[in-house]
């Protein structure tokens, strides 16, 4: 498969056609002008070194080269075939609360500028292993399936914002209910759902979900972030979530409730206020997890071709400085101009 690095730059080959209608009006204007001193065909015997063809030969090789020296900085690259690898692996999918609650700053910067930094220090860790990502308040969203790749991973974590999610509250039932969907149906594969959440649970069922879970060979480990002592909640402009009485609202994390998940998911909980040692614990859990050879289509890497279009570069460059606009008079044979020379002198 050919293609270019930095397609982008190709624009400048319409620089070509313009040079060259630039080109074929300065010629135009030179034989007009010719035109005025005499006879176009007279003129060429007094302008016998003058080549046009040479010219037009020197121009186009010009403009070869300015297309070659477009095509070397677009990077052309050439790639070889599809290969299929297979990697030994786990699959994980991470469910992050982007409720309201979770800007509660109890914990620096906040709970879920928290839990973000937990999601790409986990991305970080993994090499074989696929993972997906999930967002949930009221309702959870799938933003990545399961995949391959981290790159991409790390790259939704800026759209995980409470105004993302139209449905306020938090429903871990539901946020687990997504997340199992989102595996994949690979066998002998241990699969592993991290739940990062306040765990303020304003509907039931996650117990019933986690258990469910469980049944489908699905771990979940419950990271909590938040403090029992809470805070209020920002709703910007200095102002504070508060109830229908006007009561600031006090947001705290629910330990119980993240406790009981983990139990019934065949998981562990862990409060993340040590956040190394939180990671250094989950990662030991989900290293002992089953793997399992994971196929998966990569592309071979692109082998760079500017090398070969230099090469033209530089033969063209030198056929045209080896080129002279003007005729070589050892190479001409003029029979016109000896029979001139055995003529008689005029008589003034």
């Amino acid at each position: 498969m050919f293609r270019f690095a930095h397609p982008t730059y190709l624009y400048l080959l319409i620089l070509v056609p313009v040079f060259i209608i630039i080109y074929w009006l300065y010629q135009k204007k030179m034989k007009r002008n010719l035109k005025k001193f005499g006879d176009p065909e007279l003129l060429k015997h007094l302008m016998p070194e003058v080549s046009l063809l040479r010219r037009n030969i020197k121009f186009a090789l010009m403009m070869i080269a300015l297309a070659l020296a477009v095509f070397m900085i677009a990077r052309p690259q050439y790639g070889t075939r599809n290969e299929e690898v297979k990697r030994s692996g786990i699959e994980v999918v991470i469910a992050v609360d982007v409720s309201n609650s979770m800007l509660c700053r109890d914990i620096q910067p906040s709970r879920l500028d928290k839990a973000k930094m937990i999601v790409s220090k986990l991305v970080d860790q993994f090499d074989s292993d696929r993972i997906g990502l999930v967002m949930f308040a009221g309702k959870a969203l799938t933003l990545l399936p399961v995949t391959s790749d981290y790159v991409s991973a790390k790259m939704f974590l800026d759209q995980m914002d409470p105004s993302a999610v139209s449905l306020q509250g938090t429903s871990l039932a539901e946020a687990i209910k997504q997340a199992k969907r989102g595996f994949t149906t690979t066998k002998n594969v241990g699969r592993a759902l991290i739940l990062i959440t306040d765990a303020e649970d304003h509907e039931d069922g996650a117990i019933e979900a986690a258990k469910e879970a469980k049944k489908a060979g699905i771990r979940i480990f419950v990271l909590s972030v938040g403090t029992e002592a809470g805070g209020p909640i920002p709703m910007g402009g200095g102002n504070y979530k508060t109830d229908n009485n006007g009561q600031t609202v006090i947001t705290r994390l629910n330990e119980e409730v993240g406790k009981g998940i983990a139990q019934a998911g065949n998981g562990v909980y862990i409060n993340v206020d040590q956040t190394e040692r939180a990671q250094m614990l989950l990662s030991k859990e989900l290293d002992d997890m089953q793997k399992a050879d994971i196929s998966a289509k990569m592309f071979s890497e692109y082998d760079e071709q500017f090398v070969a279009v230099a090469i033209l570069l530089f033969v063209v460059l030198l056929a045209d400085l080896c080129i002279a606009e003007k005729k070589n008079p050892l190479l001409r044979f003029n029979v016109f101009s000896k029979q001139m020379g055995k003529g008689t002198v005029a008589k003034g």
